[in-house]
């Protein structure tokens, strides 16, 4: 009976000790990742007896651990992306401003052959190259009117340099400035599309195409007022946000023009109606590096042109598309500088274009 005693107080002294030794490794040892759930403990009978509250060392893991509640990084990372990339897609809190730069660089080099076959032959056959290099500055400004509607200032400058037959030179000047607005009806929620209405005013601030003199200077603009509205759509699928948009502009006619041209003097000019599209999705590499795909492609009706006597003359359709492939880089949480290349993959768009955007928060 007294060896059975002392092994018993033996026992106790043990057990007390390594329960005392274990939590004092819980307040030293950084806590590890989650631990699967343990097995209920069974009895030797082979009945499941009553699952046993988990110890201090499995609470202190399960509380750190993700859960369900937790807001996960990757999206917030893929949604600033979307904010660079097309700032359509989120909008900013009430009160509060967004001020953007945007870089960008465009090249198109054409080849044209003049020849005149009125009498049945060639009279005259000659080619012609023209390359344009074009530096668009843009400040955008945002200010959030409401928690899910935003008001939107552009300004670009453009600094455009052109090798042509009729010019060869620099043209400097502001482009055609904006105001817009982005409007999302609907509270953004996990796992669903998430939809945002657009409306921009564009107005013919820039040099126009319409009053520019062959021979001695570049459009930096569009020569008309212009009016749009469009649809975004994006939905976040760790790790991938998926982004599409559809988009419709309405030109105003340019009137009282004076321009002349080799088919006569230029009165009056009605643009098309234009329908754009497009469609890509963000890819996030890392806490740091997201990756980008795109495509673009706007489908421009014909204009009508009037000049002087009445002869009327209607361009053709023409279409332009776009492919971007995107990087951006997360320089602190609340700034992400996103850099694309685009492919030109249409006769109406620019060989190759470079575009880098950073925003910076007031």
């Amino acid at each position: 009976m007294k060896f059975d005693y002392q092994l018993s107080l033996i026992a106790a002294v043990l057990s007390a000790s390594l329960s005392v030794s274990a939590q004092a490794q819980d307040t030293t040892t950084p806590p590890a990742p989650a631990a699967t759930p343990a097995t209920p403990a069974t009895s030797q009978s082979g009945d499941t007896a009553t699952p046993a509250a988990p110890s201090g060392d499995t609470a202190v893991r399960n509380a750190l651990g993700k859960q369900d509640t937790d807001v996960d990084q990757t999206k917030q990372i893929l949604t600033q992306t979307l904010t660079a990339v097309d700032k359509s897609y989120t909008l900013i809190k009430k009160d509060t401003y967004q001020l953007t730069y945007d870089l960008n660089y465009s090249y198109i080099g054409q080849e044209t052959i003049n020849t005149n076959l009125s009498n049945g032959t060639a009279t005259l056959f000659s080619i012609e190259n023209s390359n344009s290099h074009t530096f668009t500055n843009t400040l955008s400004l945002d200010y959030g009117l409401m928690n899910n509607l935003t008001g939107n200032f552009t300004l670009p400058i453009i600094d455009k340099y052109s090798e042509t037959s009729t010019f060869n030179g620099v043209s400097n000047d502001v482009g055609d400035m904006s105001f817009g607005a982005r409007y999302q009806p609907f509270e953004a929620q996990r796992d669903h599309p998430s939809y945002t209405f657009t409306g921009r005013l564009s107005l013919p601030t820039g040099t126009s195409p319409f009053k520019v003199i062959a021979g001695s200077g570049l459009a930096t603009g569009n020569g008309v007022t212009q009016i749009s509205g469009g649809l975004n759509m994006n939905q976040i699928v760790d790790p991938v946000a998926l982004f599409g948009s559809l988009n419709l502009t309405y030109s105003l006619p340019a009137k009282g023009l004076d321009q002349v041209l080799d088919s006569g003097v230029l009165q009056e000019v009605r643009p098309g109606v234009a329908f754009g599209f497009g469609a890509g999705f963000a890819y996030a590499l890392s806490y740091m590096i997201t990756t980008s795909i795109s495509f673009q492609e706007m489908i421009s009706a014909g204009s009508k042109l009037t000049f002087v006597g009445g002869d009327t003359a209607l361009t053709a359709t023409q279409t332009a598309g776009i492919l971007s492939l995107g990087l951006g880089y997360r320089v602190t949480p609340k700034t992400t500088i996103n850099t694309s290349i685009g492919i030109g993959l249409t006769a109406n768009t620019p060989n190759i274009s470079l575009d880098v955007t950073i925003p910076f928060s007031l």
